[in-house]
């Protein structure tokens, strides 16, 4: 390792985004934990990364908040509540603070002010980043998983593996059986319809389509979503000609993971979810609308079948897909 254990006791990850986002890095977590099996690592992340931790307890220690700067559109930010957070942090000094938000353009300046003893990342040319040999260039191709676990190879840490994961809690499958859904394991199929952007939906009358034929084969059909995804699943509903069972705003998180576990097959677009059911290993059928399903969609092209709809936008092709992944 570039980095002795003896002298990492304390570690800050900045990642603020979401859930899709952050599960995608597990792999290059697991392997830092394992290197440095007890270090302190502390996610400085978006305001839901409390929950995030603790679902994860078994690689991060603590979370800080992280309030939003300038150039980054995840959220608005204050800019007394960024010195408060910049404070915070320098209080703290870790040993090692590491960047893996993105390529660096707008965020390595900002890190570096964490105060760590060491910094680690990446940068891409033209941008700055320290002359530390700790940061790689940013790998602007591969899967997301891989990028990181590539971060980590260049930290000479050693990786544990691609696989993903979402652990699930007693308080999670409690959640999930007070739905009082009425289906049982492996006998029905999960449709998430929604999406973050709006431009990254497929659209409603398609996957009410595949939500049919899923019923047709004697499966039930469960629609999963947020409480503000209500709409969007709603019209998925109106589009079916067979009953559907409406979880939109009714389950936690952790519910979610449940139903995505036991499901038969998920059919989404490529968001979160899909990152949940490639962790379950849970049959998927995957809706690409941002042109990038090398990085995002799952590794595993035979459980999980990604379609890069903006090359390929053929609901035929998808149906057949469905048709072959439901038996």
């Amino acid at each position: 390792m570039k980095l002795p254990v003896n002298e990492i006791r304390s570690i800050i990850i900045f990642r603020a985004l979401q859930l899709g986002d952050m599960l995608c890095i597990i792999p290059a977590v697991r392997a830092l934990r394992n290197a440095y099996p007890d270090a302190t690592i502390t996610l400085a992340g978006m305001p839901w990364g409390s929950s995030f931790i603790q679902r994860f307890d078994r690689y991060f220690n603590d979370f800080i908040h992280f309030p939003g700067y300038p150039g980054l559109p995840e959220q608005a930010f204050k800019p007394e509540d960024v010195t408060r957070f910049f404070a915070e942090v320098q209080s703290r000094k870790y040993d090692l603070a590491i960047q893996m938000q993105g390529n660096g353009s707008v965020v390595n300046p900002m890190v570096e002010l964490f105060g760590a003893k060491y910094t680690a990342g990446y940068t891409i040319e033209g941008h700055y980043a320290p002359d530390n040999g700790l940061f790689m260039p940013y790998p602007d191709r591969g899967h997301e998983i891989e990028r990181h676990l590539g971060l980590m190879e260049f930290l000479g840490v050693e990786s544990q593996g691609h696989d993903l994961e979402f652990p699930l809690t007693a308080d999670d499958e409690k959640a999930y059986h007070e739905l009082d859904l009425g289906i049982e394991p492996g006998r029905y199929v999960c449709v998430h319809p929604g999406s973050r952007g709006t431009w990254r939906q497929w659209p409603v009358q398609y996957f009410a389509a595949l939500a049919d034929h899923c019923a047709e084969q004697g499966y039930k059909v469960v629609l999963t979503g947020t409480k503000e995804e209500a709409a969007i699943i709603n019209e998925v509903k109106s589009h079916m000609r067979h009953e559907a069972i409406n979880t939109s705003g009714k389950t936690s998180m952790g519910a979610v993971g449940v139903l995505i576990k036991n499901a038969a097959l998920l059919i989404s677009n490529c968001t979160g979810v899909s990152h949940m059911a490639a962790a379950f290993k849970t049959p998927s059928i995957v809706i690409s609308m941002d042109g990038e399903p090398h990085r995002w969609g799952p590794i595993d092209t035979r459980m999980h079948r990604t379609i890069d709809w903006l090359q390929t936008p053929d609901f035929h092709l998808v149906f057949r897909e469905t048709v072959e992944m439901v038996v």
